[in-house]
């Protein structure tokens, strides 16, 4: 059937402002400077089967992933009107412990205005649980809306969840699929549990209000769309949307030559020992491949055989954090302003070996798989794809987050505190331009922490925050300049920092030149400078500081 090209254009962008608007909902109503700052939060929405059809502009770690959170939501339990499931399980969908995900169904055909996401005030809510259930008792959800934001702390052994592990026990509070509400309603009992396993309780609970407002958003636009459009119409739109942009995906991949093209990449350590950690990928191209959403044939298989066991450090990525590289990274390469859904995935198989650091098993420490070791994936795929499209990849950008938390006791609230950024490094250069500097790339699609929030909300004092100049790699286009960061603590504290790139930097292209490699440093009161590791966890006293000074990007074709 020929497709209106004009009403997929229209509900593409229907769908896509949604996504944006639960985007702006979240980051507006949110506690913590982590979200409504850096914005590190994603949202999405999602069909009656958990078929994503539109994403925000948000967290590419977040987004290609959370189709397997929706997915394990939906197979955990029903969720009817009102309902909201949370979960941050890495092993159920999940990508690292503080990433909470909230999905709620959407039922536009017996819609009563508000029970989507609150139940009637002052009505029990057995009794709206059971009206509403009688109501569409074998009825299935119409759309599904998600919100995902990295909360600055779920507990475990270090502030920030975010330090060096050794089983995912240690890491944080494990929350499988549950409803955190129920026909509109609190779960005050599962509430209480997760705030009372956590550093900063009312923080926590602010910002899963705010994604609770996110989704609540999202099915109130979804319900005007449908009202306006028609369910069917709407519902038709959303399968053309998959359909085209599998379609425009199979397009471009046919082209590219025939052929396997093989590359590896490192992280420098897992944090326990010194070994570094290989990832290996052969990206196959098979030529032509049927068309068609719903066929099974495979233009493109990407397979990480040959990348090195799951370790005992904290860098294991699960799956959902792998396909997500992958997802990335193709719809990166599209020319056209394809839309964001399934369909993208669908000529592209990817095989992540079970056990390994890219598909790792339970209990394996995962909390830096999901910031570090799906940089070093994307990595890994450019690497690989460069020999089939040299004129479209870019050297290596600066390939690490630079994951740092830092928690104690405020002296001014006397309560605990939970402080956790990512800071920016220098994107590789291009076979057209130079690399960018001082900004954040591939997989994370944050920003920074102003440093007038930084020290309004935290006892803490930015000392210098400027770019690392000469850090990006030489060559014909030069690789953008890494970041300088500087902080001290106004009061005794916990670092822990998750970064990499550390001991090789970010590699050129074309005879580029490697970008600088980190630099990690505390600064002692009496002056004196300790080195440290780029995954690491420190002791600072009252006036002491942590300076991060992040890697460059590579430089693409020789001077």
């Amino acid at each position: 059937m020929r497709r209106d090209p004009i009403e997929l254009e229209i509900f593409k962008n229907i769908y896509h402002s949604i996504a944006e608007e639960m985007g702006a909902a979240l980051r507006r109503t949110a506690f913590s400077p982590n979200i409504k700052e850096r914005r590190d939060y994603s949202c999405a929405i999602f069909d009656s089967g958990g078929n994503v059809i539109a994403m925000g502009d948000h967290m590419p770690v977040h987004l290609g992933s959370m189709p397997m959170s929706v997915r394990a939501a939906i197979e955990s339990f029903e969720l009817g009107p009102g309902d909201v499931a949370m979960l941050n399980d890495p092993f159920r969908g999940g990508t690292h412990l503080p990433d909470i995900t909230l999905v709620a169904p959407v039922y536009i055909g017996s819609k009563q205005r508000g029970q989507d996401a609150l139940a009637t005030a002052g009505e029990d809510a057995g009794a709206v649980g059971r009206r509403l259930r009688r109501r569409n008792s074998g009825a299935r959800p119409d759309f599904y809306v998600a919100s995902r934001a990295h909360h600055a702390d779920v507990g475990g052994t270090y502030p920030g969840s975010m330090g060096l592990c050794r089983e995912i026990y240690q890491e944080g509070l494990r929350i499988p699929p549950v409803r955190i509400m129920r026909a509109g309603r609190m779960e005050r009992d599962l509430l209480a549990l997760l705030l009372n396993n956590v550093r900063t309780p009312d923080e926590r609970e602010g910002d899963l209000g705010a994604q609770i407002a996110a989704c609540h958003t999202g099915a109130e636009r979804l319900h005007e769309i449908c009202q306006r459009y028609g369910l069917e119409r709407a519902t038709k739109a959303a399968g053309a949307l998959q359909d085209y942009s599998e379609q425009v995906m199979r397009a471009f991949l046919m082209p590219v030559p025939k052929g396997t093209y093989r590359a590896e990449d490192f992280m420098d350590s897992d944090g326990i020992s010194e070994k570094p950690v290989k990832i290996a990928v052969a990206v196959k191209f098979a030529g032509s491949a049927e068309r068609g959403r719903g066929t099974r044939g495979h233009a493109v298989m990407v397979d990480f055989t040959g990348t090195d066991l799951q370790v005992e450090g904290s860098v294991n990525a699960v799956e959902a954090i792998t396909y997500s590289a992958c997802f990335y990274v193709f719809r990166c390469l599209l020319m056209e302003d394809a839309p964001a859904t399934a369909g993208l995935m669908g000529p592209i198989r990817v095989i992540a070996p079970s056990g390994t650091v890219v598909n790792a098993h339970s209990p394996a420490a995962v909390a830096g798989g999901n910031v570090e070791t799906s940089q070093r994936i994307v990595d890994v795929l450019l690497r690989a794809l460069a020999q089939a499209l040299p004129e479209r990849i870019p050297a290596a950008a600066s390939g690490t987050m630079n994951n740092l938390t830092i928690g104690g006791i405020d002296p001014r609230t006397g309560e605990p505190f939970a402080y956790y950024e990512t800071i920016a490094g220098g994107m590789g250069a291009r076979p057209t331009k130079a690399g960018v500097s001082g900004v954040h790339t591939h997989m994370t699609n944050s920003l920074n922490t102003p440093a007038e929030a930084l020290e309004y909300s935290y006892p803490l004092r930015v000392w210098q925050y400027s770019l690392r100049r000469g850090s990006g790699g030489a060559g014909k286009h030069r690789g953008g300049d890494g970041i300088v960061r500087e902080i001290e603590v106004l009061t005794d504290a916990e670092v822990t920092l998750l970064a990499d790139r550390r001991t090789r930097g970010p590699w050129g292209l074309s005879g580029g030149a490697d970008g600088l490699p980190g630099n990690t440093s505390a600064i002692r009161r009496d002056g004196s400078v300790e080195q440290l590791p780029g995954k690491t966890n420190v002791r600072l006293r009252k006036g002491e500081r942590i300076r991060i000074e992040s890697p460059g990007g590579g430089g693409w074709g020789e001077v």
